[in-house]
């Protein structure tokens, strides 16, 4: 059945579309769980449920939004492409296997219809999305309200062969970009409408198109590029190697993370937004659309371990361009996706924030911080990777050297820590332990690879830090680990210890402080960082959710210590928690919303190593060193007895 198209109205001529309900699309701020997200390898945007694109920066991930309703449902903007009267239809959404092709469909009495959203991966910066009829008639409608620089910059808009131009100043340059669709669009003041009812077997689409002529935008473009986009995706996921359990989960993990991964510069954010609230009403909402080193180096270690490498070659060059060339002796903590070392912290105060939320901040302070840690994260990806792919470069290695030179002179200072406290600089136990992994990691490769390097000096100052942690970082009275030097506190980042093989995983003192970690920190399957008391106070009013990433460090702990069981009841557990597509953002609300930026490449690593490692439990490729598998976590005291 041919579309039945809503006749273009003259420019001039205004309505209620906007206003009234009954006539058309009305912005909304949907809950962050209810997204998906498509990308590029450039940027992202988040879908929501309902087919309306809500976050998007526009041309990299860590550009200015062109929408951001998500933020701030009026003054945000938004590009719509949803069912009408869609509050009467079911809607899910789903991804195509093994791809990052989203599906969102929409079910009725009347008709089933459905719109595939992704971008190309030809370069284009193109998001394409088409609609077709499953069964009887269904009406789609159209509605674009782009919001240019984070809402502030005029919008120009005017017609042209088959769609509608957007002109806007940013910088002092001009910029333009297109809506493009073979549904005819009107111009109604700053918004492109648009309506079509189709019936079964009568394809459309709307697209926007980043600085290119419209004309090349056609059926046939759209069709050879979903087929090419999901080719790619197929053939990316073949080329892993994934567990046996859980396999759907993992590969889900795998594809966000790549999304977050630069194709042009090969670094890698931490998340696709900002300003979304750890806690909704409060002050922490921060931007995580840059590069963090720590974030980057798990993130590659976990693809490592899934056997893909390529990913660990570019961030390498990208940190031998922009972090590392030019100061051979330190590294930022985080960069701009294009190696920018300058970061500036600023609010948003016109935007309203999500629920509220604000500020809404964009860049981070934390940029200036000194976080010892980094190096640990970065020597592991690095050490991971040598195993696979041999030694590095030579002229990497250079560099690396005197990083490690460095560090064994300077692992001493205190910092802010691997939460980026803005209150007091301390002796973290987080830096002080990856502070050991880097110059371990470094005194292995140098030794395996006979590369050159003053391995006794490594050895001799990993050594100094592993006395200094079992030493300095034990409390005899709470049991276990604590956060920082002398403190009483506990810092979920303790579960790392036994994940980088600092400690044995049977090692009393580490069972004890997982007992600990366990009565302090843990609900059910959910872990705290960290409870925000006077004495390990983080300089911020109020209080977070749980860190999803600590619940799978917690999982994979409890495997690694003999708790296979348990651990595996715990990462089920959590699966309910992803939402609908298994995606995770930062943390979790006391209601189990999703909180903080999204997706979060931090959770979603941890996942994945997490799985690996239980799914090699299972499978009998790790072996249990005192050949005892416990049932549960309570059987902690009887181990605890014996030894």
């Amino acid at each position: 059945m041919a579309g039945t198209e809503t006749p273009a109205f003259p420019l001039a001529v205004a309505t209620r579309f906007m206003t009234d309900s009954k006539a058309g699309f009305a912005p909304e701020q949907h809950p962050i769980a209810n997204h998906g997200v498509i990308g590029d390898m450039r940027t992202l945007a988040l879908v929501a449920q309902n087919g309306t694109i809500d976050f998007f920066c526009h041309p990299e991930v860590d550009s200015p939004t062109l929408f951001a309703s998500l933020l701030d449902a009026e003054k945000g903007g938004y590009f719509h492409f949803g069912v009408e009267d869609g509050a009467d239809m079911k809607h899910r959404q789903i991804y195509l296997p093994d791809t990052n092709i989203l599906i969102t469909r929409f079910l009725g009495d009347n008709g089933i219809g459905e719109i595939a959203d992704f971008m190309p991966l030809d370069g284009s910066g193109r998001i394409l999305r088409t609609a077709r009829v499953i069964r009887g008639n269904v009406t789609f409608s159209v509605a674009v309200l782009p919001r240019p620089r984070y809402g502030l910059a005029k919008v120009h808009l005017n017609p042209v062969k088959g769609g509608v131009s957007i002109h806007w100043e940013e910088d002092g340059k001009a910029h333009t970009a297109y809506i493009h669709s073979d549904i005819p669009l009107r111009i109604e003041g700053d918004t492109i409408l648009g309506q079509v009812t189709l019936g079964e077997d009568d394809p459309r689409h709307v697209a926007f198109c980043s600085g290119r002529a419209t004309s090349s935008v056609d059926a046939d473009y759209v069709k050879q590029s979903f087929v090419e986009t999901r080719g790619f995706w197929h053939r990316w996921v073949a080329s892993g190697q994934y567990p046996t359990y859980w396999r759907e989960l993992v590969v889900r993990s795998a594809l966000t993370l790549k999304l977050l991964t630069s194709a042009k510069h090969g670094s890698i954010a931490a998340a696709a937004t900002f300003g979304l609230p750890e806690e909704v009403g409060g002050e922490r909402n921060w931007d995580y659309r840059f590069c963090w080193v720590r974030d980057a180096a798990f993130t590659l270690y976990s693809l490592s371990r899934l056997g893909y490498h390529d990913e660990t070659t570019a961030f390498v060059q990208f940190l031998m361009r922009h972090a590392i060339e030019n100061d051979a002796d330190r590294m930022q903590i985080m960069y701009g996706m294009d190696g920018r070392k300058e970061l500036t912290e600023t609010t948003l105060d016109h935007l309203s924030g999500f629920k509220g939320s604000q500020p809404v901040r964009i860049g981070n302070a934390a940029y200036t911080q000194t976080q010892m840690d980094i190096y640990g994260e970065l020597m592991d990806a690095l050490y991971i990777s040598s195993k696979a792919r041999g030694k590095p470069p030579y002229h990497v290695w250079e560099k690396i050297e005197g990083l490690m030179d460095w560090l064994a002179e300077n692992w001493r200072q205190p910092d802010m820590g691997i939460w980026e406290s803005r209150g007091e600089p301390r002796e973290y136990l987080s830096s002080r332990l990856m502070c050991w992994v880097a110059l371990d990691r470094g005194q292995r490769m140098a030794a395996m690879e006979s590369l050159s390097g003053d391995i006794v000096r490594w050895r001799t100052e990993r050594d100094k830090i592993q006395k200094s942690l079992l030493n300095e970082f034990w409390n005899e009275e709470v049991g276990a680990f604590t956060q920082y030097k002398g403190a009483r506190g506990l810092d979920a980042v303790v579960l790392l210890m036994p994940l980088v093989r600092f400690i044995n995983p049977r090692d009393p003192k580490w069972i004890s402080t997982l007992k600990v970690v366990r009565r302090e920190l843990v609900h059910d399957c959910l872990v705290q960082r960290y409870k925000n008391l006077d004495e390990n106070s983080d300089g911020l009013s109020g209080q977070e959710g749980a860190f999803t990433t600590c619940s799978f460090w917690y999982v994979e702990a409890l495997a690694r210590s003999g708790f296979v069981s348990e651990a595996r009841f715990m990462f089920e557990k959590l699966h309910a928690y992803a939402n609908h597509l298994g995606l995770y953002s930062e943390e979790l609300s006391t209601t189990g919303d999703h909180l903080g930026n999204f997706p979060q490449a931090l959770t979603h690593l941890s996942l994945i190593s997490a799985a690996v490692w239980l799914d090699r439990s299972l499978t009998g490729h790790h072996t249990d060193p005192d050949n005892v598998q416990y049932q549960n976590i309570e059987d902690i005291d009887d181990y605890l007895s014996r030894h």
